[in-house]
């Protein structure tokens, strides 16, 4: 099939690296596995922070101009067979593919849409109500957790729903990890307000509480929030924490192949890329049971999963790996053998396949 894709949110080409962007990129790497051509529709971004009127003239402007560049561009030349929407939700809607698949006829599917009641007391209805009839007209709406999956079909129960696991592209990790260093705590994390900063935060306060004993923990990452991130750990011994800012993705992948264990507590977290690649160098995780972050860690098995908000329990799950060095290699060999079997590109690709075969040729 010819496939147009568009991430609302921020395109796959965006400068900055995101989860979002990797995935986005990811999804099209799996399309294009098993011979689909994909071409990245548009480049607008439909992402505000508030859901007033003022904010969104402009944007929505812009999408309408998309609409009819578009159909007239595919008028004049090859329709793709079907719209592929990655990551539509409250802030960042689809404006141009809904009108768009109507207008030509044309298949439209979403992948990782969200939806959230309790959004529409602050504001954001009107925004919603574009995410629930996209969600609603859709042949498929492809989820990778089964939170999202029971929130769509909770507040919309006619969507079409379907599963597609979270998935990375292992090739970069075919060597095999070399002997870990099993004191070497390891996070790879965006440092930005929010979320990320209270998972750093609580990553903090977990190891003050284990302060006493042997680890050093290195830091890839980088963002508007570094200054506040840094001053977390500044009570730390010299030396203790390392931090090493962006770095691209082999140099990300080197480091987890010299680290012991991956420790980010995850809040918010709608899946989290990092924790499959990782798993994927062979380290056990220390996260927390949130969102959707048990779709990709096996507790007990890969890594270990504690209480949402508990720093203690935190604190004492790092511990035991550390204290327990054969325990922490065998969930490092389980993590990899997770991931290489089961949460592949090739796995992924098949999987999105079967479900594009499925439904492709529904039209609402």
């Amino acid at each position: 099939m010819h496939i147009a894709f568009y991430a609302p949110l921020k395109s796959p080409n965006h400068p900055v690296p995101s989860g979002d962007r990797q995935m986005a990129r990811l999804l099209i790497a799996a399309l294009q596995r098993v011979g689909h051509s994909v071409e990245i529709a548009s480049e607008l971004r439909s992402f505000t922070v508030s859901p007033e009127p003022e904010a969104r003239e402009a944007i929505t402007a812009l999408a309408g101009q998309e609409v009819e560049r578009l159909c007239k561009q595919w008028r004049n030349g090859r329709q793709p067979d079907l719209w592929f929407c990655y990551h539509p939700y409250y802030k960042a809607p689809d404006l141009i593919g809904p009108p768009l698949a109507a207008a030509i006829n044309m298949a439209y599917v979403t992948a990782e849409a969200s939806y959230s009641e309790r959004r529409n007391a602050s504001g954001w209805g009107p925004l919603q109500s574009l995410v629930v009839d996209a969600v609603r007209n859709a042949v498929v709406n492809i989820c990778f957790t089964q939170r999202d999956e029971m929130g769509l079909g909770a507040s919309i129960p006619e969507a079409r729903l379907a599963r597609l696991l979270p998935f990375i592209d292992v090739r970069p990790f075919d060597a095999e990890p070399a002997t870990p260093n099993p004191l070497r705590l390891v996070t790879v994390a965006m440092m930005r307000p929010g979320d990320k900063l209270e998972s750093y935060r609580m990553l903090a306060e977990a190891l003050a509480l284990i302060d006493g004993r042997s680890w050093t923990l290195t830091v890839v990452g980088d963002g508007p929030a570094r200054d506040e991130v840094m001053a977390l750990f500044a009570g730390f011994a010299l030396g203790r924490v390392e931090w090493l800012g962006e770095r691209p993705g082999d140099e990300v992948r080197d480091v987890l192949y010299q680290g012991g264990i991956y420790v980010w507590p995850g809040i918010g977290e709608a899946y989290g890329i990092s924790y499959l690649e990782a798993q994927a160098a062979g380290l056990p995780v220390v996260a927390q049971r949130v969102a959707g972050v048990p779709e990709v860690v096996r507790d007990g098995v890969t890594g270990m999963l504690t209480l949402a908000g508990d720093a203690e329990a935190y604190a004492e799950a790092i511990a035991y790996l550390l204290e327990n060095s054969n325990a922490s290699a065998e969930m490092g060999r389980a993590a990899r053998r997770f991931v290489l079997d089961e949460r592949s590109l090739e796995v992924a690709a098949r999987r999105l396949d079967q479900l594009l075969q499925d439904y492709a040729g529904l039209r609402t």
